[in-house]
């Protein structure tokens, strides 16, 4: 990967809807060299996919939260995203170290529809022993979303 691949990187994340001719008038390269860069991007897995960044405000999602899972014994990752898949409102999963299991970005409407969505997290699989729930009261930084210009990989 290099600057310019860098460059068309942030020109999606700027604006995933951009046409080839656009990025290319950003980046300084043709239309036809910016879509053979996005499928050898895509092709090589750095570009996964393309996706609609919403608002949750807007959308009616207003509160979110950060779970801790803590399981009863051994479960694998796929167990855990099987189950964890079946629950809409779980934005994000991933596995963890230390204490925790796994840790959970939860989307919902309202306290209740949390409430909701962590009984059925708990209930998806019987190795949960407990969960830790962490309300967002507001969003500090948010990385690699709209408005951001430019791709910078951490050092």
């Amino acid at each position: 990967m290099d600057d310019l691949d860098r460059k068309l990187i942030g020109c999606l994340l700027e604006d995933g809807r951009a046409s080839y001719a656009t990025i290319g008038d950003r980046i300084g390269l043709s239309a036809p060299a910016v879509k053979r860069r996005m499928d050898r991007l895509l092709a090589d897995g750095v570009i996964s996919g393309f996706t609609a960044v919403l608002d949750p405000d807007l959308v009616g999602w207003s509160t979110e939260a950060y779970v801790e899972v803590h399981c009863k014994g051994t479960i694998s990752p796929d167990e855990l995203r099987a189950a964890f898949s079946r629950v809409p409102e779980v934005h994000a999963a991933a596995t963890v170290s230390g204490a925790a299991d796994a840790i959970l970005h939860i989307v919902a409407k309202d306290v209740r529809d949390l409430e909701r969505a962590l009984e059925r997290v708990r209930v998806e699989t019987d190795n949960i022993d407990h969960t830790e729930t962490a309300i967002v009261l507001s969003r500090l930084i948010e990385r690699y979303g709209p408005g951001q210009s430019e791709f910078t990989p951490p050092a």
